[in-house]
């Protein structure tokens, strides 16, 4: 195992225990005690973790990994909830995006697509976004025209924040927007860690028709710190399982399509 997908685990440890010892991260990963300690010296160093006697913990309770440690995660599932988003944007559509590793395999996905072909040249769709990632990424596709909003960037997620993305926004009108989100209830609607990149994608949601959540089944059910928005301003959830059929019945009433995306393990009937 390569030393950087041994840091992803560890954090992906840490951050869903809140704190890990030496002794767990060698049980966990196979490694040796030397080898655990080193990287845990290492993560300390570059202020992602915190360094205790035998061990490491989370920075603090709303512990939120960088987006680079976040790539790995879920890696399959998020490809998936790709491929089936773009299934649902049309060719020539205008596209809100906030940040995120599953809303960036989107970007990635509609770079990739056939269907958004350049058209006489015209771009075959439009991506409106405060994620810098994606933008980047995105620019260099002769089918996407980007536009970024404006904003301070975060460091943990390269998206801008702050009142210049409302500034932005104001005169817009999106066909869709595609969201990415930390947590995602019934009771609560989406929800994110940081408060400035809730406001952000609230403000991208409130200018589309069409709000689409993008959330792999580690979300559902989970709520955190800031909310976007309440469940009635979300139209369609895309996962990759079936919810439980309480949580199905509560989005239901509350007009949310669910959609499935198939990721090759084998789904209970919805």
């Amino acid at each position: 195992m390569q030393q950087q997908q041994r840091l992803n685990l560890v954090l992906e440890l840490i951050s869903e225990r809140g704190n890990v010892s030496i002794a767990d991260i060698g049980e966990q990963l196979g490694v040796s005690t030397a080898t655990a300690r080193r990287d845990l010296n290492m993560l300390a160093e570059q202020r992602l973790v915190t360094r205790t006697h035998g061990g490491a913990s989370a920075l603090g309770s709303g512990y939120e990994l960088p987006l680079q440690y976040k790539i790995a995660r879920q890696a399959d599932a998020k490809l998936a909830i790709a491929r089936a988003v773009e299934g649902l944007i049309e060719p020539g559509a205008t596209v809100g995006m906030n940040g995120g590793t599953t809303v960036t395999e989107v970007a990635r996905a509609l770079g990739r697509s056939e269907r958004m072909s350049s058209i006489a040249g015209e771009p075959g769709v439009t991506i409106v976004t405060n994620a810098l990632n994606i933008a980047f990424e995105s620019s260099v596709r002769e089918n996407i025209k980007i536009v970024v909003t404006g904003g301070v960037p975060r460091r943990q997620s390269y998206e801008l924040i702050g009142p210049l993305v409302a500034a932005s926004l104001r005169d817009f009108s999106l066909d869709i927007a595609v969201l990415g989100v930390d947590g995602l209830t019934a009771e609560l609607g989406a929800t994110t860690l940081h408060e400035g990149e809730a406001d952000a994608s609230r403000h991208i949601a409130s200018v589309a028709r069409r709000v689409v959540v993008a959330a792999d089944q580690t979300k559902i059910g989970r709520s955190t710190f800031a909310r976007i928005c309440p469940l009635d301003d979300i139209d369609v959830l895309v996962t990759d399982a079936p919810l439980p059929a309480r949580v199905a019945a509560q989005f239901e009433k509350e007009n949310v399509e669910v959609v499935i995306a198939p990721t090759g393990r084998a789904t209970a009937a919805q």
